[in-house]
């Protein structure tokens, strides 16, 4: 028997899993990160050094939970978050805190402001850094305010490219293609996780790529949709087309692929925790009585709504776009029959038909179609999101058997680095399984039509101008 392992660095957690090589699930650990550090208005960086010792926490307690020999595991598939920025001392350790992609100075170039700085990378290129010692990085996770050369997945020859971003190219690592070796488990790294030394450490993709690999949509006719921190859609595609309007081109987990991204919803699943959280001891309370947890027991709630909430409409903008401050989010439409079911189902509803527009804008700009879409994240655990998802699209949706989607795309990344498997297609065929179909039901498929062509896809069109003169009254300068 042999072993791979899969490191998911999230915005909320880290996650460590053991698979075999068929993808099935042998062992798995999480441990939350810290809440983010708010040090100025803008500002959103991760505390001391959570990043590490969130993996140092849950590797230990993984290994100690792991029946099979630690010796069988053939190498760890490293995938963290994308567009965070990470400064680093010479010898490799952090020059300052971490700065999340929620924080604003990694919309904008790079500024040297720290007189400690020796390298400007990402969260997959610090942790390579403190597992292997090399300083090496996957060149599929640089998107955003990087010198990247999206053609030639390498590091821009151009100095007015150079220039603009303002890193110069010895304070950047070396780049390494997803599915390739990064580096070695070292025996300090190797003793502090309770690992083997000589671990091969494997390159994988930025987050969101890795994840769309691990739920097998690699051709264009299956979108994935990934409930995250960050809610998206994605295809993949052969190209990288250049001025697009409705999406924009990520760089995919296989060489010279890619994926093309919808725009989506920033804050997206963590509107569905604040609501439960607002609610508070109430909700725990009832759940407590239940022997549920308080989300199922918002959801018991939710399913005893109709569709469409009884009008019942949430335009879900709890984080502006660094562009577009002025976007708020908006619950409209209230009378005395609204409750918390009502407003737990629209905050479904609204993820469900901003995404349905979000992807329908991209797949009509791509010419294409979607026959079904698979949806990845923890609220894929939920039969009412995925019935809306159905309902709302108008195509099955797909659940598969592992949800947490990115730790099965970073072992595909092993799997092929060990030669497991030949390819990532066949990697992903073997290793990715289907869970369940959910189809739509024609009546709740008609009436969503209905809300969304005949209101919803506008509604912002509406609002926007109102956000506009409420920003100026209550945050404008």
């Amino acid at each position: 028997m042999k072993y791979i392992l899969a490191i998911d660095g999230g915005s909320q957690s880290t996650k460590l899993i053991i698979f075999d090589t068929h993808g099935n699930i042998i062992c798995e650990e999480s441990e939350p990160l810290r809440p983010m550090s708010l040090p100025k208005v803008g500002w959103v960086e991760h505390p001391d050094d959570d990043l590490w010792t969130s993996l140092v926490a849950v590797s230990q307690r993984l290994m100690e939970r792991f029946e099979g020999d630690p010796g069988d595991i053939v190498g760890a598939g490293l995938c963290s978050i994308r567009f965070d920025r990470v400064i680093l001392k010479k010898d490799g350790t952090l020059a300052q805190p971490a700065l999340s992609w929620m924080d604003s100075r990694v919309s904008v170039p790079y500024v040297h402001d720290n007189p400690e700085a020796a390298y400007v990378t990402s969260t997959n290129g610090y942790l390579t850094r403190r597992l292997t010692g090399e300083c090496r990085d996957t060149a599929a996770t640089y998107q955003g305010q990087w010198p990247i050369d999206t053609d030639t997945w390498e590091w821009s020859n151009d100095g007015k490219v150079m220039s603009h971003y303002n890193i110069p190219r010895e304070m950047l690592f070396d780049l390494v293609m997803p599915g390739e070796i990064l580096g070695y488990l070292t025996a300090e790294a190797a003793s502090i996780l309770h690992l083997p030394k000589g671990l091969p450490i494997v390159a994988t993709s930025n987050d969101k790529a890795v994840e769309s690999l691990g739920t097998g949509t690699i051709d264009y006719e299956n979108g994935m949709i990934s409930l995250g921190t960050y809610i998206c859609g994605a295809v993949h595609g052969e190209s990288n087309p250049k001025d697009c309007r409705n999406y924009w081109v990520n760089f995919a987990c296989m060489p010279h692929k890619y994926l093309y991204e919808s725009n989506g919803i920033r804050r997206g699943m963590w509107l569905i925790s604040w609501f439960k959280e607002l609610l508070g001891e109430e909700v725990r309370m009832h759940a407590r009585e239940l022997g549920i947890g308080p989300e199922q027991y918002l959801e018991t709630l939710a399913a005893d709504v109709a569709p469409g909430s009884d009008g019942l409409m949430i335009i879900p903008e709890w984080l502006a776009p660094a562009g577009q401050p002025y976007k708020k989010g908006i619950m409209l439409g209230f009378d005395v029959r609204h409750g918390a079911g009502h407003i737990y189902r629209a905050i479904m509803e609204s993820i469900a038909m901003t995404m349905k527009n979000r992807m329908d804008e991209m797949c009509a700009e791509l010419g294409i179609t979607l026959k079904q879409i698979t949806v990845s994240g923890g609220g894929s655990n939920s039969n009412l999101f995925m019935q809306i998802f159905a309902d709302v699209f108008g195509v099955p949706a797909v659940r598969n058997v592992v949800n947490g989607a990115a730790a099965v795309g970073a072992a595909i990344c092993v799997a092929v680095a060990a030669g497991i498997y030949p390819d990532f297609g066949t990697a992903a065929k073997e290793m990715v399984r289907v869970k369940d179909i959910t189809d739509p039901i024609p009546a709740h498929a008609g009436l969503y039509k209905k809300i969304n062509e005949g209101i919803y896809s506008s509604l912002t069109s509406v609002t926007d101008g109102l956000m506009k003169r409420a920003y100026d009254i209550f945050d404008g300068n």
